[in-house]
Formats: structure tokens, C-alpha cells, sequence
């Protein structure tokens, strides 16, 4: 019995080193991995890439805009000259331009949700495009420079790991 509990503390003893040996050569790679961060707003706002695509949606989006705009006037025009003269007219009268004020209403609500959801579908489109671009280009500086890992999305990081302007650089060749 006296042999058996010896080995058993021998065993337990080596398990001791070995998950020791394990743990020092954990904490020693994870000294020496190499960790970027970058802020995608900025590669959002900021390259050429993305001031070319705003200025691309732009006049894509203008003459809606204008249109949008003129119809937005044409409901406020209408809207106060009900209110102005709803005192002064006939029941067939007030119940037909209210309609009309009503309708008017309803075609700009409609027409302004379809221009929201058309240029923020285009804006992702854009996006997505210009996220494609960085996303090899970050691809390629983590395997010159040797990252380990690039994060994207922090509530701090610490600027000497920040790897936005390189890849801005990069973006606006």
C-alpha cells in the first residue's frame, strides 16, 4: 500500500512540472504574440476610397433629394394654406383638400422612407466594398509585420498598437 500512495504523489508531482512546464511556455508565447487594433470608422470616414464613394452617392442621390425636397415645400404650401383657409370653406370643400393634404402627406412619408432605405442600402454596398479592400490590405500588413491578431472593435486601445494611419496609407495608393 506504502508503494502504491508513492507513486501516486510521484504521478501527481510530474503532472505538477508538466502543467508548470505548460503554463511558462503559454505565458512566454503570449509575451511575444503580436496584437494591431484599427478603427474601421475612421477607414469609413477618412481614405480616399471613402470620400470618392460619398461623393459618388451624392450625385446619385441629389436629384431624389432635390425631388424630395420640392415635395416636402409642396406639403408645408399645402398644409398651411389648409390651415388658413379651413375656417372659410364648405364641408364638400374642407373634406376634399384635407384629403388632398392627406394624400400629399402620405406620398412624401412614402417617398422618404424608400429614399432612406435606398441610400443606406447603397451607402452599405459601398462600404462593403471599401471593407473588402482594407480587409486584404490588413491581411497583408499582419503577415509583413507579424500580427497575431487585429482588432477591430475596442473600447480602449492603446495608440502604439493602432495600425489605422498604415492602413490608410495603404488604401489611398
Amino acid at each position: 500500500m506504502k508503494t502504491a500512495s508513492a507513486t501516486l504523489g510521484k504521478l501527481f508531482a510530474v503532472m505538477a512540472l508538466g502543467w508548470l512546464a505548460l503554463g511558462t511556455a503559454y505565458a512566454q508565447s503570449a509575451q511575444a504574440s503580436r496584437i494591431a487594433w484599427l478603427s474601421p470608422e475612421r477607414i469609413y470616414n477618412e481614405s480616399k476610397l471613402a470620400k470618392l464613394a460619398g461623393d459618388k452617392l451624392k450625385e446619385e442621390f441629389s436629384p431624389r433629394e432635390k425631388a424630395m425636397n420640392e415635395l416636402g415645400a409642396r406639403l408645408k404650401a399645402a398644409t398651411e394654406k389648409y390651415t388658413k383657409d379651413e375656417a372659410t370653406l364648405g364641408e364638400v370643400d374642407r373634406a376634399r383638400r384635407q384629403r388632398e393634404v392627406v394624400e400629399l402627406d402620405k406620398d412624401f412619408q412614402r417617398r422618404q422612407r424608400e429614399f432612406r432605405e435606398d441610400l443606406s442600402q447603397r451607402t452599405n454596398e459601398e462600404r462593403a466594398a471599401i471593407a473588402e479592400k482594407a480587409t486584404r490590405i490588413i491581411k497583408q500588413l499582419a503577415l509583413t509585420e507579424g500580427f497575431d491578431i487585429v482588432l477591430q472593435d475596442a473600447v480602449w486601445a492603446n495608440p502604439r498598437i493602432d495600425i489605422t494611419d498604415k492602413v490608410l496609407a495603404a488604401l489611398d495608393k
